[in-house]
């Protein structure tokens, strides 16, 4: 190190200046230009039962980035897919994945170690149940248990509080 260098910490400083002036550059004269590229929101079609949820960690490896999540709503199943006494047997095979309260059936899956396997394994995996309402037993002998269900206690306080 002579008098006439920078030392390292501030050498990382300039560099952390650089990349901020870099992007702040990007966000005054390209991000602009994007707004050309925007489409407007469109609701997706009724045929689209299936909600599947992802999480990103941005660039980083973690051990919970292959999971994937999907929501239906067994509403959505009827009449299309099933008749209301199918709809019940579907609910009776899905067990405690169903919430009765939102109406909604949640399922996950981390078994593979990619995403679209664990999507395609889940939409394999409804596509078998709803086959099964169809084609199989109706268990109309045995009730809905819905004993997993405990439902969220909301507390009503006085306006005045």
């Amino acid at each position: 190190f002579n008098d006439d260098e920078m030392t390292s910490m501030a050498y990382a400083q300039l560099e952390q200046h650089r990349e901020i002036r870099e992007y702040a550059r990007i966000a005054a004269w390209d991000m602009p230009l994007l707004s050309k590229l925007a489409k407007p929101f469109t609701l997706p079609p009724e045929s689209h039962i299936l909600r599947f949820r992802y999480t990103t960690y941005m660039g980083e490896q973690h051990p919970a980035e292959p999971k994937v999540v999907v929501e239906l709503s067994s509403k959505d199943l009827t009449p299309k897919y099933l008749t209301e006494a199918q709809r019940q047997t579907f609910l009776k095979l899905v067990g405690v994945r169903y919430n009765p309260q939102t109406d909604i059936v949640r399922m996950s899956c981390e078994k593979f170690p990619l995403r679209a396997q664990n999507k395609r394994y889940l939409g394999d995996t409804i596509k078998s149940l709803i086959k099964e309402a169809k084609e199989g037993d109706s268990f109309a002998d045995i009730p809905l248990d819905l004993r997993h269900h405990k439902p969220k206690v909301t507390r009503r306080f006085p306006e005045s509080w």
